[in-house]
């Protein structure tokens, strides 16, 4: 029973590590698929949390701070699109810029309004009569099936206790699948990042299916930053995506542009670092395992995963060149 016990508050921890990469990776799927390259999803993370954490402290309302993260998200996505779709930009270069931008300005900004180092103020203060986070569902008969052998344990500790956006994470997987291949949006949307040039032809303009693209993108890339500072930490601190935007282009990578793949490489990704927070103090032997080498091991298994076992990975055909329309 404690084994089983301790698989559960594993794939717990994974549901609720894997969330921001899941959102993340569904945003490059959508930018893409449409041919751009988005290495600028760390930054939109970053940006998203800034401002979804600051909103929330400043009205009391983790509803608002989303709205804000999700709307800061939408920004920096259309400045993706400016400096890539509008100006023909170098996406990689465009892509670090942001990132960089994201980094410095939110830590200024931090400091310049709540004077902490760059940090936001907590969001739940009941000195100061604050509570802006979202708090963790409870299922119904959570609480009673709790004793309950195995499906109890599953119920109450696997399925309920999440926060709001963990579900959503879950549930945009299908929802973005649909949309990406199973409607003309989608089509038009990955015909863009294969033949720009023949969607062109058809009288589709590659411009704003762009630009859609990206809007999309920072939008759910919003979702992932707010995961993070209005959910899980109550509290925007300085760099705190701490590498997941590049984490989550690599499951997108390793899950070959689909919802599905993504999915499945975020939960292993979210599994490895979940084995490594509760491998904290760890021995072989009378030998102690650093600390730095436990935390370090979820990427350096990422980079062995994607270098050996990924496969045949086939990206679009247009991806990362910057279309210009030919004159007629």
């Amino acid at each position: 029973m404690d084994t089983f016990n301790s698989l559960i508050l594993i794939l717990d921890a994974t549901l609720r590590v894997a969330t921001p990469l899941i959102f993340a990776a569904l945003a490059g799927m959508f930018s893409e698929r449409a041919g751009i390259v988005n290495i600028a999803l760390e930054g939109k993370i970053l940006a998203s949390a800034f401002g979804g954490a600051a909103a929330a402290y400043v009205t009391n309302s983790p509803w608002l701070g989303l709205l804000a993260g999700v709307a800061v998200g939408i920004v920096f996505g259309l400045l993706h699109a400016f400096a890539t779709v509008t100006h023909n930009g170098d996406q990689v270069v465009s892509g670090m810029a942001l990132n960089i931008l994201a980094a410095g300005l939110t830590a200024a900004l931090g400091n310049y309004w709540f004077q902490q180092g760059g940090n936001t103020p907590n969001l739940v203060d009941q000195v100061n009569g604050i509570d802006a986070r979202f708090n963790p569902i409870t299922l119904p008969f959570a609480d009673r099936l709790e004793d309950v052998p195995i499906l109890g344990g599953v119920y109450s500790e696997l399925f309920s206790g999440h926060f709001l956006l963990v579900y959503l994470a879950l549930a945009a997987v299908p929802i973005c699948w649909w949309l990406m291949f199973r409607t003309r949006f989608g089509l038009r949307l990955r015909a863009v990042g294969e033949n720009p040039s023949a969607v062109d032809t058809a009288g589709i303009s590659v411009v704003r299916m762009r630009y859609l693209a990206l809007i999309i993108c920072g939008g759910l890339a919003g979702l992932a930053g707010v995961y993070l500072s209005v959910a899980v930490t109550a509290q925007f601190i300085p760099n705190m995506s701490a590498g997941k935007g590049y984490m989550a282009l690599a499951a997108l990578i390793f899950g070959k542009w689909h919802p599905r793949g993504a999915l499945l490489a975020c939960l292993m990704f979210g599994i490895l670092q979940a084995i490594a927070d509760r491998s904290q103090g760890a021995t072989i032997g009378s030998i102690a395992i650093p600390v730095q080498l436990i935390e370090a091991l979820p990427y350096i298994l990422t980079v062995v995963l994607l270098g050996g076992f990924i496969g045949k990975a086939v990206a679009p055909k247009a991806i990362g060149k910057p279309y210009t329309k030919e004159r007629e």
